[in-house]
């Protein structure tokens, strides 16, 4: 993703030169020329009149191909970590330019985390929540805040999407949603992180203030080779909040760890500086009784650090006893706000997104789109429904190409074990086969028992999964739609079609209930009838 990376709000004109004089990198300033830069871009399309080109390494492209299509473009300055001669503008080269960026960035915005506090918060499952929990409860307490998400970053009264298959924004990106948010007149942000936002360096010069952690489980494994890497990833977060220079307006630096989950030793080990826990199965700083959960939201009782409160929240499932107690923590120990103003805070969010978001158009049975798209988050939902209705629970996904392998058969075995029926679809296949990601899904799930044609299928179209499995449900079921959530696309091949999971269980509600609703999305799926996909 590219944003508008020009510079209205600042009032000191940058140069390459100054740029360069805010940092450690090896190049002497006096060296580098004062050239105006008016944006910042990584991808050539994206260069205007004069901006500074950052060419960058990718998997599958090298930004260094793209120097003289960026010139053309109007770019004054190119930074490259290649030896490159022979440009009619000045070429710096750095040892690692995708490490440099946000530094880059940092410098061309005037360092604006260091005008803000910065709570950031990482985990596999339940970011997003989390972060709009904290971000409410900071409102409720008549604080100035931004928030950038997976769904959207919010600045204001002005939303902005933050992309298709995106959660942390490029590092030029994050640093103008920044520098947008202090001209606003904003104190605070929460910013969601990733474990490729953290081995990208896109965040290392947001300057953290508070860390979060929801959890550690299987994900992204393809990518980092081990959980201990991805661990490792994600707890650059909490190293890094010791490093947080001085500010203006205070230094909170507090790591929120869950002590419930499998990362809390490791991530206490590194964390340096003031720790605070979490946990709804331990006993530790802040934890939850009394809890009454049912299909309409959550009510326990929050214990810790001198704390007695009783939350609720329109949230539904056990899972976001722990995203609610990690805001909670954030709150009160970190940003001194009242435990009774951050419960406020708490029960004003109505929901998020393409969480566990309801479709109603008048069914006889519940049908939920959520963005569940690794085995816990699977499994926790579909825990939750099944706590939900005395019926039956129908699951549809699938497994995205490119990615986690693994992840494919431990879900299928999941649903399997968990659902009462199961649906196997598509979810961004990208240039893999589809019906090899069907096939690897199918295998976990009869390794579990599951018996094609009776407890689970293969529908390769998501569009005829999600009408197939209407058609399976009774009054009183629930039927879930997992992995997608609120992203507006589906990947096939290199191409992105547009796809919302919830315009489209709508779309199968109004065909199996007769009524008027939209057009199923088009995705090429439909172009081959199942016998087709399945040979």
């Amino acid at each position: 993703m590219e944003i508008e990376s020009q510079n209205p709000f600042l009032f000191k004109m940058q140069t390459l030169r100054t740029i360069f004089e805010k940092l450690s990198f090896s190049h002497t300033p006096k060296q580098l020329p004062e050239t105006v830069i008016e944006g910042i871009a990584i991808d050539s399309r994206a260069v205007k009149p004069g901006y500074l080109f950052v060419a960058i390494k990718g998997g599958s492209f090298d930004g260094h191909d793209f120097i003289s299509k960026a010139i053309e473009n109007g770019a004054v300055a190119i930074v490259g970590e290649e030896d490159v001669t022979g440009l009619r503008v000045p070429y710096v080269r750095l040892e690692n330019t995708r490490q440099s960026l946000t530094w880059l960035a940092a410098s061309f915005y005037d360092f604006p985390a260091r005008k803000l506090t910065v709570i950031g918060v990482t985990g596999t499952d339940g970011k997003t929540t989390t972060c709009n929990l904290i971000y409410q409860i900071l409102l409720a307490a008549g604080i100035k805040a931004g928030l950038i998400s997976t769904v959207n970053a919010v600045i204001g009264n002005e939303v902005l999407d933050t992309g298709f298959h995106v959660t942390t924004p490029d590092a030029h990106d994050v640093q103008n949603y920044l520098a947008r948010m202090v001209e606003a007149g904003l104190t605070h942000v929460v910013l969601e992180t990733t474990s490729h936002g953290w081995a990208q360096y896109r965040v290392d010069a947001c300057e953290f203030d508070i860390g979060v952690i929801t959890n550690i489980t299987h994900e992204h494994l393809d990518q980092h080779g081990s959980y201990e890497n991805y661990r490792a990833a994600k707890g650059r977060l909490f190293t890094s909040l010791e490093k947080t220079l001085p500010k203006v307006q205070g230094n909170p630096r507090l790591a929120v760890l869950n002590a419930d989950d499998r990362s809390y030793e490791y991530l206490d080990s590194v964390t340096k500086v003031r720790k605070v826990g979490y946990g709804v199965d331990k006993e530790t700083d802040f934890c939850a009784v009394e809890i009454q959960n049912s299909p309409f939201g959550l009510q326990f009782t929050a214990l810790g650090n001198n704390v007695r409160v009783t939350i609720q929240s329109k949230l539904m499932g056990a899972y976001n006893i722990s995203n609610c107690l990690a805001a909670l923590a954030v709150a009160v120990v970190g940003l001194g706000i009242q435990p009774e103003i951050a419960a406020t805070g708490i029960a004003s969010l109505e929901g998020v997104p393409g969480r566990m978001e309801r479709i109603d158009l008048g069914q006889s049975f519940t049908t939920i789109v959520d963005f569940a798209h690794t085995p816990n988050a699977l499994k926790v939902t579909l825990e939750a429904a099944r706590r939900m209705t005395a019926g039956r629970v129908i699951a549809i996904f699938g497994s995205a190409g490119l990615r986690d392998k693994e992840k494919r058969r431990m879900m299928a075995e999941t649903s399997v074990e968990l659902a009462d029926f199961t649906v196997l679809t598509a979810e961004d296949p990208r240039t893999e086969s589809l019906m090899e990601i069907l096939e690897e899904m199918a295998a976990g799930a009869k390794s579990k028992g599951g018996r094609e044609g009776e407890t689970f299928w293969r529908v390769a179209d998501r569009g005829g999964a999600l009408k197939f499995a209407l058609s399976l449900a009774r009054a009183g079921d629930v039927v879930l739609s997992c992995g997608k959530g609120h992203e507006q696309s589906m990947c096939f091949g290199a191409v992105e079609y547009p796809w919302d999971d919830r315009l489209a269980m709508r779309a199968a509600l109004g065909h199996l209930l007769g009524i008027e609703g939209p057009n199923m999305p088009y995705l090429p799926t439909q172009d081959k009838t199942e016998e087709e996909w399945l040979k």
